[in-house]
């Protein structure tokens, strides 16, 4: 790193459990943030002012207005924009030196498998089992650490899978597929301060995986109930006859 960049993260290279070199694994690192709306937004602007190299942004919608609520990537006068665009406009000016590449399609099989097999962490930010499944098996098989985050209503979830450990379950351990129904924030409504709780703490454990700092939440799922503000966190065990990662 150059003196600018030491300056730029040197709230980071002061701490003992990331320093120099794992900035530098930072700056190494490529993110893969699929969905660009209420997670990914503070998701992605986290990442990015943390300095990480290399940013894939996915997302096939445009900026609505009833987007602005809670995805804090975009403003009101990009509006009808690509989000992948609103994304890497906003990305640039907190950190113009990370390469942030837009994908503004529904990415699914060959495209999805091919995106996750380049990423160093990829981070689950949608909105729809299906998809999430999709990202699921790609990750198993390119064995990449998956964090996924989801909010509805009140209520958060937070889990980090890992399959480049034996003990770590996959996302459809803990939800097989055919198991549960999309819940949508434009039927079911968001509070919007809930997806950058979780987007957040996406961006958090992405990076702790990149630097090698801390202990990911592997093999757990927290909850958050923002009513009451209150966390719950349960135990999440490999499936040894799980459809998806049973085999590895």
């Amino acid at each position: 790193m150059n003196d600018e960049q030491l300056l730029r993260y040197s709230r980071h290279v002061l701490l003992n459990e990331i320093g120099v070199e794992g900035q530098e694994r930072l700056r190494a690192a490529h993110m893969l943030v699929v969905g660009a709306g209420g997670l990914g937004s503070p998701a992605a602007l986290y990442l990015a002012s943390a300095g990480v190299g290399a940013l894939t942004l996915v997302d096939g919608d445009k900026v609505d207005l009833t987007n602005l609520q809670r995805q804090i990537l975009h403003t009101t006068e990009r509006i009808g924009m690509p989000k992948t665009e609103s994304g890497r406009i906003a990305l640039a000016a907190i950190n113009p030196e990370v390469r942030v590449t837009g994908v503004g399609m529904r990415v699914e099989a060959e495209a999805l498998e091919d995106l996750v097999s380049q990423a160093t962490v990829v981070l689950d930010c949608t909105d729809n089992f299906a998809t999430r499944h999709a990202i699921n098996r790609a990750c198993v098989k390119h064995r990449r650490p998956l964090v996924c985050g989801a909010a509805i209503r009140f209520d958060g979830q937070l889990a980090t899978f890992d399959v480049r450990s034996m003990d770590s379950p996959c996302y459809a351990c803990l939800f097989p597929p055919g198991d549960a129904e999309d819940e949508l924030c434009s039927t079911m409504g968001v509070f919007a301060p809930l997806t950058g709780i979780i987007g957040t703490m996406q961006a958090a454990e992405a990076l702790k995986l990149a630097a090698g700092a801390g202990t990911p939440l592997v093999g757990r799922l927290l909850m958050l109930d923002a009513l009451s503000m209150q966390w719950h966190s349960v135990r999440v065990p490999r499936d040894p006859a799980c459809p998806v990662c049973a085999a590895r």
